[in-house]
């Protein structure tokens, strides 16, 4: 665990992530992270839960009806 200060950026407050979190995340410049609640406070993630559920659950759909997605591409 690490502790970082809150930093005044133009009218708002940034948290100043250290390259080594970057990498570890695999977040650049530009990126979108998402934070998340959870029973210990919050969840700093690269990825979107949701969006992961929702791929899981397309995934499933077209694993099941793969034949009918075939047709439907002709």
């Amino acid at each position: 665990m690490s502790a970082h200060k809150l930093t005044q950026i133009g009218n708002s407050v940034g948290l100043i992530l250290p390259k080594d979190v970057l990498a570890r995340l695999e977040l650049v410049k530009g990126d979108t992270a998402y934070l998340t609640d959870s029973a210990n406070g919050v969840n700093l993630a690269a990825y979107d839960p949701e969006f992961d559920a929702q791929m899981t659950e397309a995934r499933r759909i077209m694993t099941k009806r793969r034949e009918v997605l075939r047709e439907l591409a002709k």
